[in-house]
């Protein structure tokens, strides 16, 4: 019995079939191999064709069922993760109007800021928990101003996860945590935010079918089946925003456990058991994939858009031509804590919550050109997003969250020992890596919402910790005083 997992990102889409009783990833996949396009028409825009998510996915399909030789009717469950906060538009007929308005677009801060000063911060933060910003509502409102043709089509807006899991099974639907993430959920009526829909002047009809976040969503549709390569009626049982889903993937659930990734934008996700929020939004709160009416579990959501994708800058653009990811943690090593006086603010990846939505773009401070070599430089990254994951922190910890353990996959910038290290040594946290990723975290999730799991426990019991980076004593002096160069560049 097998339960197959799919990760929609920015760069990739990736998908992995798990062995349902022993937890083993029997294949795995991703396409393209190199990252996709993301479309910037304008400074501060970022769009996406969902048709490459629907091509990308494919592929990873035919990959992991020709490597692994499962037979599809073995396959008996489908989860779904997908990038957060993107806008999916699509006609009566389901079909995409226009490209999807992804996560780190930041055209549509003036729509939610205006909402804000209108509807005012305690309607807003104790009814959403977070500000309109920059959210999916807020993009919907930039399409209604400046595309009309584009909106009067629409039949429903939809996240990316919500768009794949109807191209999969015809039947359109979302999640009260999808719902959440784009600002579309009331915490205080359990119900989507009709003040803020009347605010907007959007149809709360445009709203998919509400489903839950584990169980029976829809199954493969014949042609999709065919498609795919894989049996009609397959079920797809589960769905979750990358964060939330990355956060169950590593079994964090319970109020006080944190989890954390590194990929093009990092993230620091803790759960809470009360809707508590940040006044200024700089962090936020959604509803968790285990959030129910009865028993609140709210996610305090820390991004940093600009986290692997420096790295993969720096890489393309500093480092030597050729080298590897590892390579060039290898020259970095060789650089002492603080990196010689090098500072990168990593900011450089659209409007930046923790700040305020403010777009400062990355900026590089300290460089002595008869010293300062490549090696400065990528270290000097490294720490710069472990300081920005920090700053972050540190307004988590004012909401009462405390971090002494932070989960996190082994992979993306967590495989960098200066990251990791400089990370640990930063907070005073250990840091707990372990064998999963978002897709089998997903198949996991698949396994929950199709009862072939009786509870997460039973689903988690296979989870493998494979590495524990604990804070170095000798290297904190050194650690916080480039801390403090670094903090010195954005205040």
């Amino acid at each position: 019995m097998y339960l197959l997992g799919y990760d929609l990102g920015s760069s990739s889409v990736k998908a992995s079939l798990v062995n349902a009783a022993t937890g083993e990833c029997v294949s795995t996949a991703f396409f393209p191999k190199k990252e996709m396009e993301i479309i910037s028409l304008k400074k501060g825009w970022a769009e996406q064709n969902p048709d490459l998510w629907w091509e990308n996915l494919k592929a990873a399909t035919k990959s992991v069922l020709e490597e692994s030789a499962v037979n599809p009717s073995d396959i008996k469950a489908i989860g779904i993760s997908y990038q957060m906060h993107g806008l999916v538009l699509v006609d009566e007929n389901m079909k995409a109007i226009r490209n999807s308005i992804i996560w780190c677009d930041s055209r549509a801060v003036p729509f939610g800021e205006k909402a804000f000063e209108a509807l005012g911060a305690e309607k807003c933060l104790s009814h959403l928990l977070n500000s309109p910003g920059n959210f999916t509502l807020s993009k919907l409102a930039w399409v209604k101003e400046n595309e009309p043709q584009n909106f009067s089509r629409i039949k429903y807006y939809m996240l990316p996860g919500d768009y794949i899991a109807m191209r999969m099974t015809g039947k359109p639907c979302t999640t009260a945590s999808g719902l959440s993430e784009g600002m579309g959920w009331d915490f205080e009526t359990e119900k989507p935010a009709s003040f803020l829909f009347d605010y907007f002047g959007f149809e709360e009809s445009t709203v998919p079918e509400i489903v839950s976040t584990f169980g029976h969503q829809g199954s493969l549709t014949v042609g999709v089946a065919q498609e795919l390569g894989l049996a009609e009626g397959t079920p797809v049982t589960y769905r979750a925003g990358d964060q939330p889903n990355n956060a169950l993937s590593l079994n964090v659930l319970n109020p006080g456990e944190i989890a954390a990734t590194a990929g093009t934008s990092g993230v620091v996700y803790g759960v809470n058991s009360d809707s508590k929020y940040d006044p200024q939004s700089r962090v936020n709160s959604f509803a968790h994939v285990n959030h129910t009416e009865k028993d609140t579990r709210i996610g305090v959501l820390l991004c940093i858009n600009g986290t692997a994708i420096l790295n993969t800058w720096i890489k393309n653009n500093v480092a030597p031509e050729g080298i590897s990811y590892a390579e060039m943690n290898e020259l970095a090593a060789a650089i002492p804590v603080g990196s010689e006086g090098v500072s990168i603010v990593p900011f450089g990846n659209g409007a930046e919550r923790v700040l305020g939505n403010k777009e400062p773009n990355c900026s590089i401070h300290g460089v002595n050109f008869n010293r300062i070599s490549k090696a400065h430089l990528i270290r000097a990254a490294h720490e710069g997003i472990a300081f920005s994951f920090k700053y972050g922190m540190d307004i988590m910890n004012q909401m009462g969250i405390e971090t002494k353990t932070i989960r996190a996959g082994h992979a993306n910038l967590f495989l960098s020992p200066i990251f990791r290290q400089t990370l640990a040594n930063i907070t005073g946290a250990t840091i707990e890596l372990y064998n999963t990723d978002g897709s089998v975290g997903a198949a996991r999730g698949a396994g929950i919402g199709a009862g072939i799991y009786k509870n997460p426990e039973e689903a988690f019991a296979t989870l493998k910790k494979i590495m524990v980076i604990t804070p170095q004593s000798d290297e904190a002096e050194a650690t916080m005083e480039a801390y403090k160069q670094w903090i010195n560049k954005i205040n």
